[in-house]
């Protein structure tokens, strides 16, 4: 027989909710585009009313800027983890370079080349594609004047050298949208061969992460940022 005690319907918190609308959009945003982060779009992925969505985000232009954010910050923390104490920066910066390949980086990139475009119409992604911009040289400069204190690296200019590995990351990024299956390896290692560069690294230096990072996290939805 069916139970006559009906279930108690859970109602989410609002910052649960918040989260909730935030993640569904970053998942659209890398998956199809930033343009297709609608307010009814979002909604029908969650099996919500529109309105529920715009009492949340009144504008759609905010929850486009959130679900780049969102987007662009997990991977982040994906690539270069805050805060790791169990790994050396030569490591740590290798693990980087490892995981900055493969589809799950074609879609930032190619998400962080939808969002540059339309930012140039759009104040309030704008200005969260620079705030992205920023945490990405902060990140890594912290890494690379970590090494240069330790003795690992050497370097007059962490940020410079920081602009340089970005910039070229950015320029391989653009061609996620092309066949790159026939690449040559020195194109391919081009971000890598900066690095060691600049840094005073031997060739091949940062080509092994070590078995104690592997691929420690799951792929995140993933810079392709420029300085």
């Amino acid at each position: 027989m069916p139970s006559s005690v009906q279930r108690k319907r859970i109602r989410k918190s609002p910052e649960a909710r918040r989260a909730e609308i935030v993640e569904t959009a970053a998942a659209v945003a890398l998956t199809e585009g930033l343009e297709c982060v609608t307010l009814r779009r979002i909604a029908d992925e969650l099996a919500v009313r529109p309105g529920l969505i715009s009492h949340y985000f009144p504008m759609v232009e905010d929850l486009v800027a959130e679900a780049f954010g969102d987007a662009a910050t997990a991977e982040l923390d994906r690539l270069l983890p805050e805060g790791r104490a169990d790994t050396t920066p030569t490591r740590h910066l290798a693990r980087f370079f490892a995981h900055a390949t493969g589809e799950t980086y074609d879609d930032i990139s190619r998400l962080w080349i939808n969002a540059r475009h339309l930012s140039r119409y759009r104040p309030v992604l704008r200005d969260r594609v620079a705030e992205q911009e920023s945490a990405w040289r902060g990140r890594i400069e912290g890494v690379i004047r970590q090494g240069v204190e330790r003795g690992e690296f050497r370097t007059e200019d962490p940020r410079a050298t920081t602009i340089q590995i970005l910039v070229v990351l950015d320029g391989l990024g653009a061609h996620a949208n092309t066949d790159i299956s026939d690449r040559p390896e020195a194109v391919t290692r081009m971000a890598v061969t900066t690095a060691e560069r600049e840094l005073g690294l031997a060739t091949g230096t940062l080509d092994d992460p070590g078995e104690d990072l592997g691929d420690d996290v799951s792929p995140a939805p993933a810079p392709g940022p420029v300085a």
